[in-house]
């Protein structure tokens, strides 16, 4: 799905999805089905959008940025495909995963094609710093989703270990997208490094936003079951919150560490997540980080572009999906 406020970069993101479906074609009819199967659910492409935004503001040229954009979301997708597995995950964006369709074997080696049709693609780029950045980024992604895994009902995680997971899942990607359609453009390091911090800001608003949206969307827009990380036991910062903060502290413990959870013990624990303020502090926390994004967009240069990172940001704070 391609936003409104991407429209000055319309034209672009139209040939990047065009290069999307070019990069997981395959021989093997099977291959190109699976593959193509979430390019066609549609997604926000935020990466490669903010790929071609932060090219803007430097020499843009789109044939040097295009395989670039393509490869961020090919590593994006590949993790979606891999959490499905990870997850058990039946929907995501309201229609069936790979893994619904497919099954475990197939989905897994899918994400591996995803992956390395991307690095394919990044090959082509001369400049060490963009295979070096997304190389490290994926490494660290890796971390991320491992903590993950290895921290599930655990009661006892604190903000500080949230944080360093999200930039890990999350921000990271979205920081390396602004940092490096830069890059590719040829712009200065204090161009690309600004550009950088702005993304890492954005990026872990948007976690948080997604963990606040897990408890309180409307199913329909979130595309997938309302309370999924309570379900699987992950801890995220409105009930890291609660934990700490609620006087049925020990109650919503119990039904978090339960392994098996119905849709009233579900409700229940975010109704007291929500009744003790964990929602509105997570909101909060989320508004800090977006204050600190627009504050670097203050020394980029003044090019129309700049206008549109400001409105991404504060979509990010408002989004109901």
């Amino acid at each position: 799905m391609i936003f409104d406020f991407f429209s000055e970069i319309k034209n672009e993101l139209s040939v990047v999805e065009d290069e999307l479906i070019k990069a997981v074609r395959s021989s093997d009819p099977l291959l190109t089905e699976t593959a193509t199967h979430l390019i066609m659910a549609g997604g926000k492409r935020l990466r490669p959008a903010f790929c071609l935004l932060g090219g803007k503001f430097a020499n843009f040229n789109l044939d040097k940025i295009v395989p670039l954009a393509v490869a961020l979301e090919l590593i994006h997708m590949a993790t979606l495909v891999h959490d499905d597995v990870v997850d058990a995950s039946l929907t995501r964006r309201g229609r069936p995963t790979v893994k619904a369709q497919w099954g475990n074997r197939i989905s897994t080696h899918i994400g591996d094609y995803l992956l390395g049709k991307s690095l394919i693609l990044i090959s082509q780029y001369e400049d060490p710093l963009i295979p070096r950045v997304l190389a490290e980024t994926s490494v660290k992604m890796s971390e991320g989703e491992i903590l993950q895994i290895s921290t599930t009902y655990d009661t006892n995680q604190s903000i500080k270990d949230y944080f360093y997971r999200i930039n890990r899942k999350t921000a990271l990607l979205i920081s390396a997208s602004c940092q490096l359609g830069a890059v590719a453009c040829g712009a200065s390091r204090q161009l690309h490094q600004t550009l950088r911090r702005f993304g890492h800001y954005i990026g872990m608003a948007f976690q948080i936003t997604d963990d606040i949206l897990d408890m309180t969307a409307e199913q329909t827009k979130l595309g997938k079951p309302v309370g999924g990380d309570l379900r699987q036991g992950i801890i995220t910062i409105p009930t890291i919150y609660a934990l700490s903060k609620s006087s049925a502290r020990s109650r919503l413990a119990e039904i978090i560490i339960k392994p098996e959870k119905n849709e009233q013990e579900i409700l229940e624990a975010i109704d007291l997540i929500t009744r003790c303020g964990g929602i509105d502090y997570s909101a909060g926390l989320a508004t800090q980080y977006i204050n600190k994004a627009k504050k670097e967009l203050y020394g980029l240069p003044d090019v129309p572009v700049k206008r549109t990172m400001q409105i991404i940001a504060e979509f990010i704070g408002i989004r109901k999906f």
